[in-house]
């Protein structure tokens, strides 16, 4: 029996020494050399880290237009098999409203088995692949067959690999694309983010390969501007509609309206802004 306390007290006096950190510590180490918090891909802290400050529902169930200029600022995450993350700020969106948006793959409310996720929950992701080869991605908002087309993002973490998927899509040799023009379009961001008809579906409040977090910097409505869609041509009014936004000065758009821009700057700053 004294050998038995002796233990116990051992074990007592080693719990109480113990050097396991207490959770702001473990917060630390989940952040980078520079102090950016953002999680690494470690395995044991990235699943708990995205959970706690990724973009949840309520934030994707707005009416389209609405989610098209909130999502600029924000971050996209893509989690790659091998673990490394891709980061991008989402900088150009179009919104493409369903129903009578004779623009819109759900135009008269059809529904298909290719545009299907149209009509799934707000933040579920519409992959669609154009010319049989080049993929789009789109998020379901609220309202029947609304989506909104992510356009443009701004490369923040993981450019190399962005480069590499970027670089395997491209036929034959080429030179190193620049920073600005990895993702300066749908179908480029596509290939940099490695996205494809397999993320068709995908929901992003759920998903581990691939989820949205708030960006730090959201821009004001001087910020943004309205323009029309690309591509959208032969649809009568809304060929003409102010359904695409991008970032006012921001490089890595896809499509600058500079006529636009100087209508705004004309304009000035609105008295509510």
């Amino acid at each position: 029996m004294p050998r038995k306390r002796k233990l116990l007290a051992e074990l007592s006096a080693l719990q109480r020494s113990s050097s396991i950190p207490p959770s702001d510590a473990l917060e630390n180490l989940n952040a980078t050399p520079d102090g950016d918090p953002s999680p690494k891909s470690s395995k044991y802290f990235a699943t708990e880290k995205k959970k706690s400050f990724q973009l949840e529902a309520d934030f994707f169930s707005q009416p389209c237009i609405s989610l098209a200029k909130s999502f600029l600022g924000q971050i996209l995450v893509r989690r790659l098999p091998d673990g490394r993350e891709l980061w991008g700020r989402i900088v150009e969106t179009e919104a493409y409203l369903g129903g009578e948006d004779e623009a819109s793959h759900s135009k008269g409310g059809k529904q298909t088995q290719r545009n299907a996720a149209m009509f799934m929950k707000p933040g579920t992701l519409y992959v669609y692949q154009i010319y049989g080869i080049y993929f789009c991605v789109n998020v379901s908002s609220q309202g029947e067959g609304a989506a909104v087309l992510l356009r443009s993002l701004e490369p923040l973490r993981g450019l190399d690999a962005m480069r590499e998927l970027r670089s395997a899509a491209r036929k034959g040799p080429a030179k190193p694309l620049k920073d600005w023009q990895l993702c300066n379009g749908p179908s480029k961001l596509c290939q940099a983010f490695g996205i494809d008809k397999a993320f068709d579906q995908r929901d992003l409040t759920q998903d581990a390969a691939i989820w949205m977090v708030p960006g730090h910097e959201l821009p004001g409505e001087q910020d943004v501007v309205a323009t029309t869609r690309i591509g959208v041509g032969n649809r009568g009014e809304w060929s003409h509609k102010p359904l695409r936004f991008y970032l006012r000065g921001n490089k890595f758009v896809s499509v600058v309206d500079k006529k636009i821009e100087r209508e705004m700057a004309v304009r000035g700053p609105s008295p509510c802004s």
